[in-house]
């Protein structure tokens, strides 16, 4: 069905398309497995090691990885984004063009 699709959009607006799909994709199963092990290593802690909290450490620190994960896959990040990579891109191009074009007239 992927490749029936594909016949009746632009290849490249289909692939960024596609690539976006599979990007908030990769976001719900990495929040689906933080909401399952973030309690697991909750319970451990709290059975294991009262006195101690440190699931702390996890779930801050994949929790962080977490909303940027987010952000990035539903384009929230500005200077992360497709547009900032084409914008990018096209300065160092443009660059390169004008050094190429600086080293032919000899300057």
């Amino acid at each position: 069905m992927a490749v029936a699709m594909q016949g009746n959009y632009n290849k490249p607006a289909y692939e960024r398309a596609r690539k976006k799909v599979k990007d908030i994709k990769s976001f719900y199963i990495n929040l689906t497995c933080y909401c399952i092990v973030i309690p697991v290593l909750i319970f451990i802690n709290l059975y294991f090691t009262p006195h101690y909290y440190w699931f702390f450490f996890s779930m801050i620190g994949w929790g962080s990885g977490l909303l940027i994960h987010g952000l990035s896959a539903f384009g929230y990040m500005p200077f992360m984004s497709r547009e900032w990579e084409e914008k990018k891109l096209k300065q160092f191009m443009e660059q390169e063009q004008q050094n190429k074009h600086r080293h032919t007239n000899g300057y």
